[in-house]
């Protein structure tokens, strides 16, 4: 069964949708090369519709010199979509939950994809969740990340590391029963 590591970028105010518009002014090279190594580290992208359709839309026409734009358009992708049939995103296929745990043994990375980490969750999947924390508070915004009637869920904080912007990196992995 595959290593299921969620990353989620959090205000402190708990708002966790659409990151972009407000965590760039904290992006630092730290920060970068945290992404860039997550990244590296991972053999496959596990991502929601919604998620999807807004990387698919950006990555495919993105450069850089670290690499980071071609590994994620050359790596294997997972979307969990019941309505997405046809992905025209370089290495995609769409799957079902239930087909998750038939997937290789191997680093998937979930990045963004609200619903699909909630229901990660539920069916115990995640493995490694990694928070980064900005210090900003938006005021407004989806702020929860789970659902309720989610079960209670022990995690272990393995690594914390701040970044030069305040950016506070949470890494959680579940704890033992």
């Amino acid at each position: 069964m595959p290593k299921i590591t969620v990353t989620e970028y959090l205000s402190l105010d708990g708002v966790f949708e659409e990151p972009g518009e407000w965590s760039f002014p904290f992006w630092t090279e730290e920060a970068a090369k945290w992404k860039l190594d997550e990244l590296f580290a991972a053999e496959a992208q596990l991502l929601g519709r919604v998620t999807y359709e807004g990387f698919a839309a950006a990555w495919p026409t993105m450069t850089d010199e670290a690499g980071f734009a071609d590994r994620m358009n050359g790596m294997q992708k997972y979307v969990v979509s019941s309505t997405l049939t046809d992905p025209t995103w370089a290495n995609s296929k769409v799957i079902t939950v239930g087909e998750i745990k038939d997937l290789p043994d191997e680093n998937i990375l979930v990045a963004g994809s609200g619903r699909l980490v909630d229901t990660l969750f539920r069916e115990g999947l995640v493995d490694e969740l990694r928070l980064l924390v900005h210090p900003i508070v938006l005021g407004g915004g989806k702020k929860q990340l789970f659902g309720d009637g989610l079960p209670t869920t022990s995690l272990t904080l393995e690594d914390q590391q701040t970044f030069s912007s305040g950016v506070l990196a949470l890494t959680y992995r579940r704890a033992a029963a």
